[in-house]
């Protein structure tokens, strides 16, 4: 139920009347849990508990709830876990009136008067410097793996946007992978990282990312830094948006509102492409009002369940992170494995098949790749070539 609010109570949000209303719901169709749209500080989940006697769940709540099930990783449990200790430290005051006891005793179990709420808070505060200790580990492995990936000359394509949006489902499309794709919020919580063949051959690495939602909790921004570095660090960032949804405009602006957050913007000169998902489920008038409109604002529009529009996606992704000068490369008949180290790393423009067989290609090579290449296959011939 909506519940329009004139004035904030601090005690309990709502008006007492209000309060009164919920509680009778509750004990009418004997309810267990209610759900609160809204961040409740840890005195207002305690009296609302206490006035309607059932749990309370607020947003942030019910979010680390859904991200503890979905989880897959040891980091993103590790994520997860840090979250939700961060939101639970200032609400051990929920409901534990047994945490109001003082107990005695020396070392660990507390010293003298030390009350089992202020020892849980001291043992969550350890937990939380040892979780930071092992997501900082992940994060270091994380950028090893990013650096160990930037000598392989192959750019980097992140997916990115509101929950539910169908990223993982494109994901799948563009990449032919079997990553887990549901109608669900969060379905996606560890990044998932596939090659992806752009036109023409070249490969890229794609990732799939945790969808955003509006007013994300500061704790998972933190907790989930490691994951959104991969959105910091991409070539092409993918930003994916239901178009079928009516809240689409709203969701656009909250996935830039934490894009912004992450310095990953057109004017911090990242490259940004929307794309606009789910085109197969408008009507016939209201696609072609999309499909013109994505035009004017130079948006892809595409279907990741029928694969409409992909194809011109993977095209436009080529032609942004393609910018290196062609190379003219002569190879003789017995150089096939530097003809398919060009096919494999690079992007083939043309090629012309000698009569001795041997073969010339027009191909554009990264500066990193044309260094291997030339350190590779010495006896190729190369050289700068017009367009």
């Amino acid at each position: 139920m909506v519940a329009p609010l004139r004035v904030v109570t601090p005690a309990t949000l709502f008006g007492k009347g209000k309060v009164e209303e919920f509680a009778a719901i509750c004990e009418v169709e004997h309810i267990d849990v209610a759900v609160f749209d809204d961040q409740l500080t840890p005195i207002q989940q305690r009296n609302l508990e206490k006035a309607l006697e059932v749990k309370v769940v607020d947003r942030t709540g019910l979010i680390l709830e859904i991200f503890a099930r979905r989880a897959r990783t040891r980091e993103g449990r590790l994520q997860v876990e840090l979250a939700r200790l961060e939101y639970e430290r200032s609400r051990l005051v929920r409901t534990w009136t047994h945490l109001e006891r003082q107990r005695g005793g020396t070392g660990s179990t507390g010293g003298p008067g030390e009350t089992q709420i202020e020892i849980d808070r001291r043992l969550i505060a350890g937990t939380i410097i040892k979780l930071k200790k092992e997501l900082e580990e992940v994060r270091r492995t994380r950028t090893l793996h990013r650096s160990a990936r930037k000598k392989v000359p192959y750019p980097t394509v992140a997916l990115v946007g509101y929950t539910n949006a169908g990223k993982s489902t494109l994901f799948n499309r563009l990449t032919e992978a079997d990553v887990l794709a549901k109608d669900m919020l969060f379905a996606t919580l560890d990044p998932t990282l596939r090659t992806v063949k752009l036109p023409d051959g070249r490969p890229a690495i794609m990732s799939d990312t945790v969808g955003f939602i509006s007013d994300l909790p500061h704790e998972l921004v933190e907790a989930f830094r490691a994951t959104l570095e991969e959105v910091q660090e991409a070539d092409v960032v993918l930003h994916v948006r239901d178009v079928a949804n009516p809240d689409s405009e709203a969701q656009a602006r909250d996935v830039e509102t934490v894009l912004s957050e992450l310095g990953v913007t057109l004017d911090e000169g990242k490259t940004v492409i929307e794309v606009w998902n789910k085109v197969d489920l408008l009507t016939e008038d209201d696609r072609e009002i999309i499909e013109g409109q994505a035009r004017r604002n130079g948006a892809s529009a595409v279907s990741a369940v029928t694969g409409e529009g992909c194809e011109a996606l993977l095209r436009r992704i080529g032609g942004l992170i393609d910018d290196s000068p062609p190379v003219e490369v002569s190879l003789g008949v017995h150089e096939g494995q530097a003809l398919a180290w060009i096919y494999r790393n690079g992007r083939v423009l043309s090629r012309y098949d000698g009569p001795d067989g041997d073969v010339v290609l027009m191909a554009r090579l990264d500066g990193q790749a044309l260094g291997r290449f030339e350190r590779q296959f010495p006896d190729a011939v190369v050289k700068a070539a017009a367009e």
